[in-house]
């Protein structure tokens, strides 16, 4: 399961990542990301929250990538990710060296209460 919404009073994009995600799912969200990156200026920031996920496939690497690119084209400043079970962490650290400019800050913690101290 994949969802998104848009805070524009915070700035933010929220990525929701939980239970079983296949590619079919990223490629939709990734799609329908452009419009709600609209709603947002340069400087906005990405939460992303794996901490429900339980499983990705392989396949969904390609649209994680596209997903990257279109907010760094967009104007991102900052990405938040969950991740509770470091084991579940599927390369996104990697894949962000190729994906977001060196200037967006990449932070991760293992509950969503931390990082939303840090978007406060």
């Amino acid at each position: 399961m994949y969802l998104t919404e848009v805070d524009k009073s915070r700035s933010l994009l929220k990525i929701v990542c939980a239970q079983r995600v296949d590619a079919a799912e990223v490629k939709r969200c990734a799609d329908e990301l452009p419009p709600l990156l609209a709603e947002l200026r340069p400087g906005f920031r990405v939460l992303a929250d794996f901490s429900g996920l339980e499983s990705m496939e392989v396949a969904c690497a390609p649209e994680i990538a596209r997903i990257m690119d279109l907010c760094n084209q967009t104007g991102v400043v900052m990405v938040v990710r969950v991740i509770s079970d470091p084991h579940k962490d599927i390369g996104l650290n990697i894949m962000s060296l190729f994906h977001y400019d060196r200037g967006v800050r990449i932070v991760t913690y293992a509950t969503l209460e931390e990082a939303m101290k840090v978007l406060a």
